[in-house]
């Protein structure tokens, strides 16, 4: 209303002083003030001051009020219309400004009626309508430059929001994994120790040595287990050291591994054919988890004699990581539930480490007894 104001008051004094000067009549007065005073509020109220500035020029032919320079405001009011009025409104001041030229001289242009006459009465109505037809098309370009950037607004937003909405998934990714990972630490290590105490229970009384023993393995694996848990509480507590705290064990060592659940209790026999190659990183971390949680498995569910192969077999394209037992195995309602632990953790763990890095996984009961696991992985990442 403040920019509109100001460019209403010269056409209301430049209004006024030609309607007093040319006029001299009330009808010129009042269009003078009323014309420059509907434009204060143009664009507040597209919609009411188009339709009174077109009744107003109406009755200014009717009522055969001259035009003075306040006229000029009619032009304002095309634009107007145009572009901030409804679309019926914009219709409306393209037909007011069509017609205005035709009306004005119709009403006011006393010429003698012969041909001549009327040829230039149909070319000064088309030149008198051409500024209202700019004008029109002036406002309906501000209307669809107005629209473009209120698209691209709302585009930013929706690309801004999806971006959040990418970022919450990427945070719900990470805890999945970070679950994952305190899940395959937490179970392997504590398992470890509850073996070994038990051990060291039965043959504390008659072998204080393997008990010793048995109480160091424990305090070792308790040790490394809270090394592991506090690195990956660091991934919790910030993200910009996610890559420094995040434990990356991988095949080099698995034969730790090995002798750690060896050293547990249960006889694990180790075979690697082919020719190793480079792993990728995510390739190598899947593999000694597969196997680390198999080897839980077999510790839990296996029984006193149980005994554990773990076959490693680099080809040509892939990775075949085969882990078989001859205990008791996992029964079919854990199996059921999507891991050896019975809460579904364990296998569904394997299956997505594995799915993230394209391979497939085979999980079953063996046909003569015990358990078997076989994860193919590709190694077309790795070149």
């Amino acid at each position: 209303m403040a920019v509109d104001s100001v460019w209403a008051l010269p056409v209301f004094l430049i209004g006024l002083l030609s309607a007093v000067e040319q006029a001299r009549t009330a009808g010129g007065v009042l269009m003078a003030v009323l014309l420059p005073l509907l434009m204060v509020f143009r664009r507040s109220r597209p919609n009411l001051t188009t339709v009174t500035a077109v009744a107003l020029g109406l009755i200014q032919v009717a009522l055969d009020i001259p035009p003075n320079a306040s006229s000029v405001a009619y032009l304002v009011f095309a634009y107007t219309g145009a572009a901030f009025g409804t679309e019926w409104i914009s219709r409306l001041a393209l037909t007011g400004g069509v017609l205005a030229g035709p009306l004005t001289l119709w009403r006011f242009d006393q010429g003698p009626h012969e041909v001549l006459n009327w040829l230039r009465v149909i070319f000064l109505a088309g030149l008198m309508a051409t500024p209202f037809i700019l004008c029109w098309a002036w406002g309906r370009l501000t209307r669809v430059r107005r629209a473009y950037l209120i698209e691209l607004e709302d585009r930013a937003a929706r690309l801004e929001r999806e971006r959040d909405a990418q970022a919450k998934v990427a945070v719900a990714a990470e805890r999945a994994r970070i679950a994952r990972e305190l899940h395959d630490v937490v179970a392997h290590n504590v398992s470890v120790m509850i073996v070994q105490a038990d051990g060291a229970a039965y043959v504390l009384d008659h072998s204080p040595e393997q008990a010793k023993e048995a109480l160091g393995t424990i305090a070792s694996t308790g040790r490394q287990a809270l090394v592991e848990m506090r690195r990956l509480l660091g991934v919790l507590r910030t993200s910009d050291t996610a890559e420094e705290y995040v434990p990356q064990p991988g095949v080099e060592e698995l034969p730790e591994l090995l002798e750690q659940v060896r050293t547990a209790g249960l006889p694990v026999e180790y075979t690697r054919t082919g020719e190793p190659t480079d792993l990728p990183r995510g390739v190598e971390l899947t593999v000694y988890r597969i196997v680390q949680e198999a080897l839980t498995n077999v510790r839990k569910h296996g029984g006193p004699d149980a005994r554990a192969k773990v076959a490693m077999d680099f080809r040509d394209h892939d990775l075949e990581v085969l882990i078989e037992d001859d205990g008791r195995g996992t029964t079919a309602e854990q199996l059921a539930a999507g891991g050896a632990d019975g809460q579904g953790h364990g296998l569904i763990g394997m299956r997505e480490r594995v799915g993230m890095v394209s391979g497939s996984l085979d999980i079953g009961p063996r046909p003569g007894g015990g358990f078997r696991i076989r994860a193919v992985l590709p190694l077309r990442t790795a070149k």
